[in-house]
């Protein structure tokens, strides 16, 4: 594991660490410092075997939010940064807000997110290299919201031509969408093939229907 970064993230060395595999984490939300992290066993979930449960695609064909693009990143990041009972603290500082909002304009960092009216309800974000999507953070103000905003992001991906989304690490939440844990070597293999393939996350419009959401996700490669 490298050593910490203080204050500042450079861009160029960002890409290139994930590029090897490695992620920034803070240890609190008000540390001004970065620990570059490369987990021994990473959570993938490899999109040609995801899949969501059925009744959360039954809860998605009642539509119950506006699912958007983009639209509002500085808000997803923030609600990602927010502390909750759940989580009292978060591994998102200040330098990661500024250097993954400079790559989401720049065009390589991506929200999904939910809406209920003019609210914003849950969502995630992450980051695209080559065929790999590096999921960072999700969060839900309603039941389910992330979920909705998970299954949208599957379906956009393998639309697009993903070959996984890596969740960093391997967790029982995310299970219900095919999560395994793979070994660091293993993630290597995976990751190297990966940055060859030109994936396209707009490959999909904007509004995806639902039909399609749930017709991607439920289909086996």
């Amino acid at each position: 594991m490298p050593r910490d970064s203080a204050n500042s993230i450079s861009i160029d060395e960002l890409i290139k660490a994930y590029a090897l595999g490695y992620f920034p984490m803070a240890r609190a939300r008000e540390d001004a410092s970065v620990v570059w992290v490369l987990p021994e066993e990473r959570g993938l979930i490899n999109l040609s075997e995801a899949r969501a449960p059925k009744r959360l695609l039954r809860f998605i064909k009642t539509e119950p939010f506006e699912i958007r693009i983009n639209s509002a990143f500085p808000d997803v990041i923030a609600a990602c940064a927010d502390e909750t009972k759940r989580r009292p603290d978060t591994w998102i500082n200040d330098a990661i807000v500024e250097a993954y909002s400079e790559l989401h304009y720049r065009g390589l960092v991506h929200s999904v997110e939910c809406w209920r009216g003019d609210a914003l309800v849950g969502g995630l974000y992450g980051l695209c290299l080559g065929g790999a999507f590096c999921g960072e953070s999700m969060f839900s103000r309603e039941r389910d919201a992330s979920k909705v905003a998970m299954v949208y992001l599957i379906a956009r991906l393998k639309l697009g031509g993903f070959q996984f989304i890596d969740a960093q690490f391997y967790n029982e939440h995310l299970e219900q969408f095919g999560l395994i844990g793979v070994p660091n070597d293993d993630y290597q293999v995976q990751l190297k093939a990966a940055l060859n393939i030109k994936a396209d996350f707009f490959a999909a419009p904007d509004q995806l229907s639902t039909a399609r959401v749930v017709q991607s996700i439920t289909q086996t490669s």
